[in-house]
């Protein structure tokens, strides 16, 4: 089955910047399948609700949350193994358990689908002022 696993949280200043990583493992493209995917990081802060942060499906679109665009981007290796999120000018606002999810059957924008198929446990990221 499909894993995922985050890295690369802790604790920055206001201002600062971070990099998320997420390896992702054990997925093979099925014939009954379209193939295609769509796969991000999605945040919740306690008492908060999920959202979205930054998706990328299998066409290399990137979505992005208002909250976060300008300072955030998401990205992949060539081997498309680890997916990336990298947070500049981190606001208090942003402090929240970061996951990185995926759906191999996903076609579009999943930016807004808390559906996904898979999950990793989480990655806190916490903003000192």
């Amino acid at each position: 089955q499909v894993k995922l696993v985050e890295s690369g949280g802790g604790s920055v200043q206001s201002g600062g910047s971070l990099r998320l990583s997420c390896e992702v493992s054990g997925y093979t493209s099925r014939p009954d399948t379209s193939n295609t995917y769509c796969m991000g990081w999605f945040r919740q802060a306690p008492g908060g609700e999920r959202e979205g942060v930054a998706v990328i499906d299998s066409d290399g679109t990137k979505n992005y949350a208002d909250s976060v665009k300008g300072r955030f981007t998401i990205s992949q290796d060539n081997a498309k193994n680890t997916l990336y999120l990298q947070m500049n000018r981190l606001k208090p606002e942003d402090a929240a358990m970061y996951y990185c999810a995926a759906d191999f059957s996903f076609y579009g924008n999943c930016i807004n689908y808390y559906n996904m198929d898979f999950w990793g446990k989480g990655t806190l990221v916490t903003i000192s002022s």
